[in-house]
């Protein structure tokens, strides 16, 4: 006589399954980036294997190849990046706080990880081509969240945003280029760099706004109110300098 099985049942059951790889895959992630720590960007399947105290076929058996786990590790790496910029761009304070501290994020996050940046950046771990590009990915990514923190401080000051985006790219594309030569390098402390690269991006920042006849002292405290003034109808961001308004 057959035997009924609940649908119910089976669902419950394949939920299990799912919920059981999906965290072997998080764990065999976690151990290719303490191998990657320790051997290198050029790490090989066997110490990630060692590493995550398994053997090659088990780690193939959560992975379609080397490049399935490659894509995996930089999600991760992407994840590990976001975590500590997420909170440097979203929080208030003087301009020239504001651009250290996203500065001092990133570089914070490679001077920690700088094996795992170069096995993400290089690729060579791959076995076959990868159709997602998680360094492009990472670097629009942030270049979105400035793009609107930048586009925020020139629609308050009455300035045409449109040039938000492509500056964003190019501030991104400038510290991510200096990250490289720095980690590489090594000729300098990070605080240094951070402080450098901090000057420059002011500078490009302060140029458009003196441009457009803003005088902004960037170590002033700024609070955000919204303009009920508006020609859309809309409540527009308002950035008040304290100091400016307090002389």
């Amino acid at each position: 006589m057959a035997r009924t099985v609940k649908a119910g049942g089976t669902d419950a059951r394949r939920e299990r399954w799912k919920g059981h790889r999906e965290a072997r895959r998080a764990e065999f992630v976690e151990a290719t980036i303490r191998a990657v720590a320790q051997h290198g960007p050029d790490v090989g399947m066997d110490e990630i294997a060692a590493e995550a105290g398994v053997s090659k076929p088990v780690l193939y058996r959560h992975f379609v190849d080397k490049s399935d786990l490659y894509l995996a590790v930089g999600q991760r790496g992407t994840e590990m990046l976001m975590d500590r910029l997420g909170p440097a761009i979203s929080q208030e304070g003087p301009i020239r706080t504001r651009i250290k501290r996203i500065v001092d994020a990133y570089l914070s996050v490679i001077e920690e990880h700088p094996n795992l940046y170069r096995f993400v950046v290089r690729k060579s771990f791959t076995d076959r081509p990868v159709e997602q590009d998680v360094v492009n990915e990472d670097k629009q990514m942030i270049a979105a969240a400035l793009a609107r923190l930048l586009g925020d401080y020139l629609r308050g000051f009455g300035m045409d945003s449109g040039g938000a985006e492509p500056w964003a790219h190019a501030l991104v594309g400038m510290v991510q280029n200096a990250g490289d030569w720095w980690l590489d390098r090594q000729s300098m402390t990070r605080a240094s760099l951070s402080d450098y690269l901090t000057t420059i991006i002011w500078h490009a920042i302060d140029g458009p706004l003196r441009s457009a006849g803003v005088e902004l002292d960037p170590d002033a405290p700024l609070t955000t109110g919204f303009s009920e003034t508006d020609p859309s109808g809309e409540p527009r961001l308002r950035l008040v300098d304290v100091k400016a308004e307090e002389a």
